[in-house]
């Protein structure tokens, strides 16, 4: 879910390779999908949003890549920020405090 609480979002796998963006109706509790994005890669098996909720990261595991992507704070839309980075077998993204 997003900080914001306006948003979740989910990965769906098994040759379909996509974020789905939905967004949350509180009064009924219900979700509406707003979209889904391609993650540039294959088998997205884990993805996480930075603290500051402006960021989505997927882990595309059987293609070795993380692609970044920036959130819409409006509409909750992603779009990628550039290239993937290529990292062996990701399976989990954890945001970590810096002192």
């Amino acid at each position: 879910m997003h900080p914001s609480g306006k948003f979740l979002y989910a990965s769906n796998r098994a040759g379909i390779d996509t974020i789905s963006a939905f967004s949350i109706n509180p009064a009924k509790g219900t979700l509406q999908l707003k979209n889904e994005y391609p993650t540039m890669g294959k088998t997205p098996r884990n993805f996480a949003i930075d603290p500051t909720g402006k960021f989505l990261l997927a882990a595309n595991q059987e293609s070795n890549t993380i692609v970044t992507f920036r959130i819409d704070a409006i509409t909750g839309a992603l779009s990628p920020t550039g290239d993937p980075v290529q990292v062996p077998a990701p399976v989990c993204i954890v945001f970590v405090a810096v002192r």
